[in-house]
Order: structure tokens, then sequence, then C-alpha cells
């Protein structure tokens, strides 16, 4: 079932108004990652979901594609100012992993691993949002290679940085540890509407 939801607070309406504190908008999905964009092999890509959890798990890209799938329209804002509006994705909604793997009590953080040894860091209740999804598609297609094909994790509330690409894991702790960003400088809770953009 197909589910659509927004990210920005009822009252807004117009762009303007749309737009956290520094950002621009822009139509075109600029490009920032670090390193070089990994290769793909469905036979071999597979999706674990490990740590604090009842069931740990393990997909291969079939498998995968074959869980529940949502649809999800939200806004993207960048740490390094601009923001993009209406953003289409189509993957599976984190809340569906969340029930396959069901996490133990006191599991209270989320950890994206990434390809390269890449992480983001969550509290658990923002990665359960209902906003939160592992995208395969972008706008009616699967997801460019550059914007984290075959799967990114999306995460509208937080500064984008937040919303890994090249996803191939999420593990469950009871304590946060700071994601790649983070311990380089960028704030650890990445809010855009109070500008913590940096520690």
């Amino acid at each position: 079932m197909f589910e659509r939801f927004r990210n920005r607070p009822e009252q807004v309406v117009s762009g303007k108004d749309r737009l956290p504190p520094g950002q621009h908008e822009v139509k075109d999905w600029p490009v920032l990652h670090a390193g070089s964009i990994p290769s793909f092999d469905k036979r071999t890509w597979d999706f674990k979901v490990f740590g604090l959890v009842d069931k740990a798990i393990r997909l291969t890209w079939d498998e995968f594609l074959a869980l529940p799938r949502v649809t999800i329209t939200s806004d993207i804002h960048c740490v390094t100012t601009w923001s993009r509006f209406d953003n289409a994705w189509e993957g599976v909604g984190t809340k569906e992993i969340l029930k396959l793997a069901s996490p133990k009590p006191e599991a209270r953080f989320v950890i994206a691993h990434c390809e390269y040894g890449y992480t983001a860091n969550l509290s658990l209740e923002a990665f359960a949002g209902d906003d939160c999804l592992l995208a395969t598609h972008h706008e009616g297609k699967p997801l460019a290679p550059e914007h984290g094909y075959p799967l990114r994790l999306v995460v509208p509330k937080f500064y984008f940085w937040k919303s890994a690409k090249w996803v191939r894991g999420i593990e469950l702790l009871d304590r946060d540890k700071r994601g790649f960003w983070e311990v380089r400088g960028y704030s650890n809770t990445a809010d855009p509407w109070t500008e913590d953009r940096y520690s």
C-alpha cells in the first residue's frame, strides 16, 4: 500500500516560508559526496539489519524490492545552503524495516552503514518517522548512481547528509555513535530550522 507524506509544517504556504534560515531554493539536484560512486551487482548486494534487534535480517536485492512500498513527497535541505522542494521518493518505509527486525527495548539509536565505510547516525525515534524511507526511486525513476543508487536513506527533517547514500545496513544501538560527518565537525542534530550546521 502506498502512502504520501510531506515534511513541511501545515501553515507553510509559500516557497519563501518553506526555506529554512540561510537556505536558497534550487530546481536542479546538486551532486555532493565524499569518495567515488560504488558499483552495484544485484547478485552480491545485500542489506542487513543487526545490533539490538530480536531478529537480525539479511536481504538480497530482490528480497528488498519485494517488501511493502511507500511513496513520500518531501523537501531536501543541504548544509551547503541549497534546498529543493517536492521530491517524490519511492521505497521501503523505515517502520517496515523495524517491524521486520523488532528492536530490543534498550535500542535507542541507529547507525546507517554505507559503502566505503560511510556512516550516518540518528535517534531511533527520528529513523522511525512517518516521512522516512529507504529509497530506491526518485521522481518515478530509479535513483541515479550519483544520488545513491541502489538504496538511499531519506530523513527529511534533517540536513541532507543524514540521508545517507548507498546504504548497506542498519545497526541499532543503546548509545549514540557519531557518523562520518559528525566526527569531522558537523552538527550531531542537524536541524535546518535552527541552522544547526556545525558542532
